[in-house]
């Protein structure tokens, strides 16, 4: 009896070992629930000044660990966060309008920031990124620094045609043949695909009136073999305190690459 009774306790340990590793996350990440109830993933990895990496569109956080930055910027001694945006990775993808509309994503950043007790804050964006992070440039007056790679002037025009069109083609419209490849892209991935849309409808445009407002120190970087998102010069010349620099590489690859990461470094540590 005895016997019996100790190795049911044993099994009795183990399940509940089990139990607790199974509860917990398998990852570094945690949750926060945003302004709407919608949960948001984000990491949080090293200790000092907080820079927030913002990925692009259909991206998630993991894509920064493939580049040099990320890695970088923890060797220097950054407090490095990121975040699925609402839409993307593990973050909830709701399916309605309201979801998207209104600086939802942007607010997302802004209570994260709140929720962590940042006082002040850099934020690293690329592509899509840019886009909310311009528009944190206008709402959070607790931004200190800011980087927007792979974008050009194209997203100040809330009429973008790449926009629509993307928007359009992904609700099936199959007449708009200049976003056939990443519509291709799109369906040939596990993704959700009407958050896609949606972000892609209600994607915020920043006026030329409110950058040329924007008084922060602004590094916009662009790849030289990158064609995409408009005139990196016009948008460099909408914003008073902005300098523009270029690195190797086209929109897919630039970011990843150790010029990034040094420019990137050597803006946010002047």
């Amino acid at each position: 009896m005895r016997r019996n009774a100790v190795i049911l306790i044993a099994i009795a340990g183990l399940l509940l070992c089990s139990a607790r590793l199974f509860a917990q996350p398998t990852a570094d990440g945690n949750y926060y629930t945003s302004f709407d109830n919608t949960k948001i993933y984000y990491e949080v990895k090293g200790n000092g000044y907080p820079v927030i990496l913002l990925h692009g569109f259909s991206g998630t956080s993991q894509g920064w660990k493939s580049g040099e930055m990320y890695n970088d910027l923890l060797k220097a001694g950054y407090k490095v966060i990121i975040l699925d945006m609402r839409g993307n990775g593990k973050s909830d993808k709701p399916h309605i309008d309201a979801g998207y509309s209104n600086d939802a994503e942007a607010k997302d950043v802004i209570g994260l920031a709140t929720e962590l007790k940042l006082k002040n804050y850099d934020v690293v964006g690329y592509s899509r990124g840019s886009i909310i992070l311009s528009r944190l440039l206008v709402l959070d007056k607790r931004l200190h620094k800011a980087v927007m790679g792979g974008m050009g002037d194209a997203y100040t025009n809330p009429e973008w045609p790449r926009r629509v069109h993307a928007y359009k083609a992904l609700m099936g419209d199959t007449s708009l043949h200049d976003v056939d490849d990443m519509v291709k892209y799109i369906h040939s991935q596990p993704f959700d695909v009407l958050a896609l849309t949606l972000q892609q409808k209600w994607q915020p445009s920043t006026s030329k009136k409110e950058l040329a407002t924007v008084k922060i120190p602004v590094l916009i970087i662009r790849g030289t073999s990158d064609m995409e998102n408009g005139s990196e010069t016009g948008l460099n010349k909408m914003m008073p305190r902005s300098e523009l620099m270029y690195v190797p590489g086209n929109h897919n690859t630039a970011s990843r690459n150790t010029e990034f990461s040094a420019a990137v470094l050597g803006f946010l540590k002047n």
